[in-house]
């Protein structure tokens, strides 16, 4: 089937430094009639004022990443839903490479990960990062996850849990359908690993999937991470 119309929905909180770039990427596929919806979860930084111009709907509600895009999705009108983190920099022509690969209403895949950081370091994490995806089928939301919209409201969307939401989607995402995987990256905000340093952020990742893995309660494991 031919798909119509895309969906971009950015969940968003105190992103003013970042959203302006982010949804300045997204301009060319909107002035093709793809629509893009923010999703702000009570930003005291001028984020909506910001984005306003920029995106064909502002919504708001709880925050949460999970909370902000379900309700997002609930609003949209496409028949692919695109999740894109308010500090990752989609390429402009996201439509037509999509067009390219023959997705349809029922699949579902994600974009390989480039990290916006000049360390060698990042070269690295990055080329592990996609590895580890196209191995296990296992999605972060920093790799752009899409999917399509009676897909998502079939399986009703991310689970209302304060983390791991996206691995827990596509958990469910792959019984029912291998993804298809962009070799297009996205580039994601470093600025995590820059924060807290790049051992430290790696480290923690990894231990919060194993745990998460292990059956840990998520609400648990967001504490640590944050």
């Amino acid at each position: 089937m031919l798909i119509k119309k895309y969906s971009v929905i950015v969940p968003a909180l105190n992103e003013a430094e970042y959203i302006g770039a982010t949804l300045a990427r997204l301009q060319v596929a909107r002035a093709r009639g793809h629509e893009v919806i923010l999703v702000d979860g009570g930003s005291t930084d001028g984020t909506c004022e910001i984005a306003a111009g920029m995106v064909d709907r502002v919504l708001e509600c709880a925050p949460g990443r999970a909370a902000q895009m379900n309700h997002g999705a609930r609003s949209a009108h496409g028949d692919i839903l695109i999740f894109l983190h308010a500090d990752t920099w989609l390429h402009s022509e996201f439509d037509r490479i999509l067009d390219k690969t023959g997705i349809s209403e029922q699949g579902w895949g994600y974009f390989d990960i480039r990290l916006s950081g000049g360390h060698f370091m990042f070269r690295c994490i990055e080329k592990l990062m996609n590895l580890r995806v196209g191995v296990t089928g296992i999605v972060t939301g920093d790799h752009t996850i899409f999917t399509g919209r009676h897909i998502f409201r079939r399986l009703r969307g991310y689970a209302d849990i304060p983390l791991m939401e996206d691995v827990e989607l596509t958990g469910r995402l792959n019984k029912m359908s291998p993804p298809t995987r962009i070799r297009q990256s996205v580039t994601s905000s470093s600025r995590r690993w820059e924060k807290h340093g790049i051992a430290r952020t790696v480290l923690l990742s990894w231990a919060l999937r194993f745990c998460y893995a292990l059956g840990f309660d998520p609400r648990d494991l967001v504490k640590q991470y944050y």
